[in-house]
């Protein structure tokens, strides 16, 4: 029986697992967990073997976890039957059936677990971890993720009441704390909440950065940042006049090309220039601009602070906000003014 595994998809839930488990071992815990990382919508890249390499987790394992549309016989189970009880029904076989079907795709027997975390429950382990009757603990998506989107809420409109009562009768699957076998889910801030739940649990996020110490900062750094060296050496290179500049999932890719091209002309001409492409950025800035040095889309931006050697003279975006930002002598953020200059001002300045 080992003490603890994590259920991940995504780079946040990596870091969020890390900052966790940093607390919990100062508290006298054991160095028995495992990390999984979920193939479904998430490319890890080098993340699994960096993390082994460092020795923190028992083992780094990979789950190719398949949704519901992977299984073509779920589809007859979908169908609306015209009323309550016939669609409840459905469900019931329908939340059985996928159990079943994503058993083989599962990494590790997780009954060997005294405690399992699940990021994202709405995934299809939550449902797996329902169906085989196995007890877990929930923990929310993203910070405060529940105050705009409670998808247990959205995906169960109408009967909400009804459902949740199978759902806590194992019968059906609900996240976000609703399903039987869900022991608790950790939220970030309670009084940030439409709809409270028993099973809400607030861990806040704030006191476990805090608490950092700098050997855990440099470990998360070489975890989640491929070119560490490289970038290091770079900026020692610059003598205190390296810039950052942050791109932003802005309009068509030739744009987002072109607003690269001149603030790398504006502010980098002399400086070294680093960039940081916004996770949902899909312009290949490594290929485009092989002269600069790019941080990954997925490193998490709380880590740029991290790096001992490094400090900004610059940090320059167009819409990210930077007000959280420390490791920057100068924040310039470019706005409506800046894009005015590259699209039609109707495609950025909405109305409200």
């Amino acid at each position: 029986m080992h003490d603890r595994i994590y259920i991940c998809h995504t780079f946040y839930h990596v870091l969020i697992t890390f900052l966790k488990e940093f607390k919990l071992r100062e508290e006298g815990g054991s160095e028995d967990a495992v990390l999984v990382l979920s193939l479904m919508s998430n490319d890890f890249k080098g993340l699994k073997d960096r993390a082994l390499a460092t020795g923190f987790f028992s083992d780094v394992l990979e789950f190719d976890e398949k949704r519901e549309d992977h299984f073509p016989e779920l589809t007859e189970l979908k169908k609306d039957k015209g009323n309550i009880v016939l669609n409840m029904l459905q469900r019931i076989r329908f939340t059985k059936r996928f159990g079943e079907l994503e058993e083989p795709f599962v990494p590790v027997d997780m009954r060997d677990f005294k405690d399992i975390y699940v990021f994202c429950d709405t995934d299809p382990i939550g449902n797996y971890l329902n169906t085989h009757h196995i007890y877990y603990h929930a923990l929310e998506d993203g910070l405060d993720c529940l105050k705009t989107l409670d998808m247990a809420r959205i995906s169960n409109a109408g009967h909400f009441g009804l459902k949740t009562f199978f759902a806590a009768m194992g019968l059906i699957f609900i996240e976000n704390g609703y399903a039987r076998y869900c022991i608790d889910m950790e939220i970030n801030d309670r009084s940030v909440l439409k709809y409270d739940h028993k099973k809400y649990k607030e861990v806040p996020r704030a006191p476990l950065w805090k608490r950092l110490k700098d050997d855990e900062k440099e470990l998360l750094l070489t975890v989640f940042v491929e070119n560490k060296k490289d970038i290091e050496e770079k900026a020692l290179s610059a003598g205190g006049n390296a810039v950052l500049i942050l791109s932003d999932p802005l309009s068509d890719m030739d744009t987002r090309r072109r607003i690269m091209e001149d603030l790398l002309k504006e502010y980098g001409s002399d400086n070294a220039a680093f960039i940081k492409p916004h996770p949902r950025d899909a312009l290949d800035y490594r290929k485009e601009f092989p002269f600069v040095s790019c941080f990954d889309a997925a490193v998490p931006m709380e880590l740029l602070g991290f790096f001992k050697n490094i400090h900004f003279s610059k940090i320059i975006s167009v819409y990210t906000e930077l007000g959280a930002v420390t490791f920057a002598d100068e924040k310039i953020r470019l706005g409506h003014d800046f894009m005015d200059k590259y699209e039609p001002v109707e495609m950025h300045r909405h109305k409200i």
